[in-house]
This record gives structure tokens, sequence and C-alpha cells, in this order.
């Protein structure tokens, strides 16, 4: 597939509210900058970061639907929350759709949220970019932008113990995903 970053942001911009679009643009953005600085391919970082949140502002009936029906997809997605679902969702439409087959683009789009074990460099890039996209405000964000300036691995690692002290903290449950992505890198 040979699609410009244009080419992808038109693709998914009528799937997304204004602010998502947004947030997708700055994402993108970010994820080149990241992309360069680490060494990842800058183009497949730029593809994967325009599609990330494609299936963001989805129905949830139809998310759910895709998770129950396509056998590639963890059914325990569905215990946790729906947040988590439009990752791995939202890789298999573009699958589909359009005929994404870039296994890297593909797990970075699925991993984008809750990471995982043996994250590849574009799968830090993609995530971190979206944790650390320049309208992120929440607690820690400025320590972990600080960190990817120069180390990839400790800035994921602060961002994923981030995430899971906030959602313990807030009584939530955590994907293992995010534990098995958290404990490889540590």
């Amino acid at each position: 597939m040979n699609m410009t970053r244009e080419q992808a942001l038109d693709y998914v911009r009528p799937a997304l509210k204004t602010p998502r679009y947004e947030h997708t643009v700055r994402v993108v953005d970010q994820a080149v900058v990241l992309a360069e600085r680490f060494g990842a391919d800058t183009e497949k970082a730029e593809l994967s970061a325009a599609f990330h949140d494609y299936a963001k502002c989805m129905p949830l009936n139809l998310l759910k639907r895709w998770i129950e029906k396509d056998r590639r997809l963890p059914k325990d997605l569905l215990d946790y929350h729906h947040e988590l679902w439009h990752g791995p969702v939202g890789a298999l439409m573009l699958e589909q759709e359009i005929g994404l087959e870039d296994a890297d683009i593909l797990s970075a789009i699925s991993s984008h949220t809750t990471g995982k074990k043996h994250m590849s460099i574009l799968d830090k890039v993609v995530f971190l970019a979206d944790y650390i996209e320049p309208c992120r405000d929440f607690l820690g964000v400025e320590e972990v932008r600080a960190l990817a300036e120069t180390d990839l691995d400790h800035a994921c690692t602060l961002a994923l113990k981030n995430t899971i002290v906030f959602l313990v903290g807030k009584g939530r449950t955590v994907y293992p995903d995010t534990f098995h992505a958290y404990n490889d890198l540590i």
C-alpha cells in the first residue's frame, strides 16, 4: 500500500470529530520527530500515527461486534474499558477497508493505547507520540516529554507506570498488555 500522510489523514478525517482529528495531526507530527530521533521508519511512523485513532469515535456496539466476531481479536478486551477497543479493532478495519497489510503499522495502531510485550521501535514511537503530543496535559506528562528527548525506553516505561498508577488509583482494571509492556521494558 502506497499512501501519503495527506491521503491517510483525508481517509480518517470523516471518522473523527474535529478535536480528535486535530489530536491525530499532532500525534503524526510528534511521531515523525520521535522516529527521526530514535531511528524508526518515518513513513511508517507517519502512517501509523495518522491511522492510530481511526476507530476511536465509532459506535461501541460496532467495536464490540468486531471483537466478538473476529478470531484475531482477544475476547478478554470485552472485560476491560471500551477505551482500549479502538486500537486493535481499528487496525483490522483498516486492513479490510483499505488493504493495509504492513504488520509493523498494524502492530503500532493496535497497541498504541495499551502497549505490549516486545514492542518494536515503531510501536514505542506511536505509543509515546500519542501520550506526549503537545496538547496533552496531565500529571507526569512533562517528565515523560523530557525523557523522550533522549531515551525512548525510559520515556515509554514512565508513561506505562503513570498509566498503571492512575488506573489503580481510580480502582480501575489494567489491561494485561500494559503490565507486560512495563515488565518487558524494566
